[in-house]
C-alpha cells in the first residue's frame, strides 16, 4: 500500500484558514503541499476565506456556485493555484451536515485522490470535535488504500494522518491531547481494516489455510497476542469432523487458528469466530464460473476476525477476547466429500451433507462448538461469507443480524450504526428449523425442500452449536464485498466486521450481553 501523509488542520485558532496555509507556504514558511482541501457544507456552504480568495482569484463562493457543488458528502470539485512558484490543487470536498458518517464518506473520496508521498492540507475538519476528526481521518486511510501482498512489516497500514497544528498549547493541551489520540485510534483502526481486506484481497493460489496461520502468527508476534494452531493431525484427535471434511478434497490441508487476548483483570470473555474459507469452489457440488470468481474471498469473516484481533491491546479494549479462524479450502477431487455423507462434527453431532457448497456452516459449527464446551465464553459472535440469500436481501450495504440475545442484539446494531459496518437484525424463525430433519443424522446441512430462506436456515443450523451461549451471527455475504469504490470503501474486500468488532468490544462486548446460563442462576 502507498504510503501518503495526509495533514489535517483542525483547528482555525491554531493553524490559520486554508487560504492562510498556502500564502505560508508560498512564503516558505510551510512545508509544500500539492493538494489543499476546502470542506463545502450542505447547500454549498463554505466558509469565508479572504486569504484563499486572493490565492485563487475568484472567491471559493464564486467556484463553489460555478460548480453547483451542494457540500453532498465526498462530492469533489478541483481547481488549481499556485502557492508561490508550486502549483497546488484545490479540492472543494462535500462533507454534508459533518456527521461521522458524512465525514467517513467525504474522508474516503479524498483518501482515493492522494498520491505516494503526497502532502495534504485539509481544513475540513477545523473546529470540530475528536469523533468528527476520527470518522474524517478513518475514511481517509481507508479511501486511499490499495491492494499489496500483506507483508510482515506493513501491519495493514493504509497511509499517515498528521495533525497540523503550530502550537498544540493553543487550542489548550487537553484539546490536542484527544484531538491527538482520536486520530491515533482511528489510524489503528483503517490499518486493521486495510488487513483485512489484504488477507481477503490475496490471490488465491498463495492462499492455503497454512498460509492463512502464517498471517495470524503474524499478528500475534506484532501485537503481543497468544497463538495456537491446529493442523490435520491435530483436528482429527480432537474429532473436528466438519473442518476435516470440507478441506478434504484439497491437498492444501485445513487449520483451526487460536488468538488469545488476555488483559490483566478481564472481567468477561468473548469469542469471535470467523469462516475461513480460502477459495470455495463449491466442492463436488461445484460453482458455475461466475459464482466463483470472488471466491478468494470467502475467508473475509476470518480476516475480519484476525485483523480486529491485532488492534485490541492498540485501542486497550480490557475483555478478554479468543479469535477462532476455521480455515480449509473447498475443493473437488477424488479425496472430497460427497453429498450423502453423515460426519461428525466436535462435540458429537451428526450432519449429512446435501451439499459440499454449504461448508462454511460445517466448518463454523465445529469452531461454535469447541468456543462452547472448551472455552466458556460469556458471549460468542461468529462472521461468515454464509448465504447468497443475505445478499440478496440486504444488498451490499448492511450485513445480517440473527441473535439469542436481545441485549448483545442491541448493541451489535448500536456499534454497526456508529462506525458505519451496519447490520439488519433478521429473525431466527423456529418454524424453519424442521427443516433441517435427517433421516440418518442428527441434522441436514441444507433443507431437502425448496424455496425456504437460505439464510435464515443457515443461521438456525449454527445455532444448534452455540449452546446456551448468548450468541450472535453475522451473514456478511453481501456486505465483505464491493463491486466499485464508494466512499471509505474500495472495490474488492471491504474489511466489513473489522470496524464493527472493535467498536462493539471497546464499547464492553461481552458486558452488553449475559448468558443463558448466567441468566438462569
Amino acid at each position: 500500500m502507498p504510503v501518503t501523509c495526509a495533514v489535517v488542520a483542525t483547528s482555525r485558532a491554531a493553524s490559520g484558514t486554508a487560504g492562510q496555509c498556502l500564502r505560508r507556504m508560498g512564503e516558505g514558511a510551510w512545508e509544500p503541499a500539492s493538494l489543499a482541501v476546502i470542506a463545502v457544507g450542505s447547500g454549498g456552504e463554505v466558509a469565508a476565506d479572504p486569504a484563499l480568495d486572493g490565492v485563487l482569484g475568484p472567491s471559493a463562493r464564486d467556484v463553489v456556485a460555478a460548480y453547483e457543488h451542494s457540500g453532498r458528502p465526498g462530492h469533489i470539485a478541483q481547481t488549481v493555484t499556485r502557492a508561490g512558484q508550486s502549483p497546488v490543487r484545490v479540492a472543494f470536498l462535500g462533507v454534508g451536515e459533518r456527521s461521522p458518517a458524512d465525514l467517513r464518506r467525504a474522508g474516503g473520496e479524498l483518501g482515493r485522490l492522494l498520491r505516494p508521498g503526497e502532502l495534504v492540507l485539509a481544513d475540513a475538519a477545523a473546529g470540530l470535535p475528536a469523533d468528527q476528526v476520527a470518522a474524517f481521518t478513518e475514511g481517509i486511510l481507508l479511501g486511499s488504500y490499495r491492494y499489496s501482498a500483506p507483508a510482515a512489516d506493513s501491519g495493514g497500514q493504509p497511509a499517515e494522518v498528521r495533525l497540523l497544528v503550530d502550537d498544540p498549547a493553543r487550542p489548550g493541551p487537553a484539546g490536542f491531547a484527544a484531538l491527538a489520540g482520536a486520530v491515533e485510534r482511528a489510524s489503528v483502526i483503517a490499518g486493521a481494516v486495510a488487513l483485512a481486506r489484504d488477507l481477503a484481497n490475496a490471490p488465491a493460489p498463495g492462499k492455503s489455510p497454512h498460509w492463512l496461520a502464517g498471517q495470524a502468527a503474524q499478528v500475534a508476534e506484532r501485537a503481543g497476542l497468544g497463538i495456537r494452531v491446529l493442523d490435520e493431525a491435530g483436528l482429527a484427535a480432537a474429532g473436528f469432523g466438519g473442518i476435516l471434511a470440507v478441506g478434504s478434497g484439497s491437498h492444501r490441508r485445513p487449520r483451526l487458528i487460536e488468538l488469545r487476548y488476555d488483559p490483566p483483570g478481564a472481567p468477561r470473555h468473548a469469542v469471535l469466530v470467523g469462516k475461513g474459507i480460502t477459495f470455495d469452489s463449491g466442492g463436488l457440488n461445484l460453482k458455475p464460473n461466475d459464482g466463483m470468481k470472488a471466491m478468494k474471498t470467502d475467508m473475509a469473516g476470518a480476516g475480519a476476525v484476525i485483523a480486529a484481533m491485532s488492534a485490541l491491546g492498540a485501542l486497550g479494549v480490557g475483555q478478554r477476547v479468543t479469535g477462532l479462524a476455521a480455515a480449509a479450502e473447498n475443493m473437488p477431487s477424488g479425496s472430497a466429500y460427497r453429498p450423502g455423507d453423515v460426519i461428525t462434527q466436535y462435540g458429537g453431532t451428526t450432519v449429512e451433507v446435501l451439499n459440499t457448497d454449504a461448508e462454511g456452516r460445517l466448518v463454523l459449527a465445529d469452531a461454535l462448538a469447541y468456543a462452547d464446551a472448551e472455552l466458556a465464553p460469556d458471549v460468542l459472535v461468529d462472521l461468515a461469507t454464509l448465504t447468497g440469500s443475505a445478499r440478496v436481501a440486504l444488498g451490499s450495504g448492511r450485513a445480517a443480524l440473527y441473535s439469542t440475545d436481545e441485549d448483545l442484539a442491541a448493541a451489535l446494531l448500536a456499534a454497526g450504526e456508529a462506525c458505519g459496518d451496519r447490520l439488519w437484525r433478521m429473525p431466527l424463525a423456529a418454524e424453519y428449523a424442521d427443516a433441517l430433519g435427517s433421516p440418518v443424522a442428527d441434522l441436514a446441512n441444507v433443507p431437502r425442500a425448496e424455496g425456504l430462506p437460505g439464510s435464515i436456515v443457515a443461521a438456525l443450523f449454527l445455532r444448534r452449536f452455540a449452546g446456551r451461549r448468548a450468541w450472535a451471527h453475522l451473514d456478511i455475504a453481501g456486505a465483505a464485498r464491493a463491486a466499485r469504490d464508494d466512499g471509505e470503501l474500495s472495490a474488492g474486500a471491504t474489511g466489513f466486521g473489522t470496524r464493527l468488532l472493535l467498536r462493539w468490544l471497546a464499547d464492553g462486548g461481552p458486558a452488553s450481553a449475559v448468558s443463558a446460563p448466567e441468566r438462569a442462576a
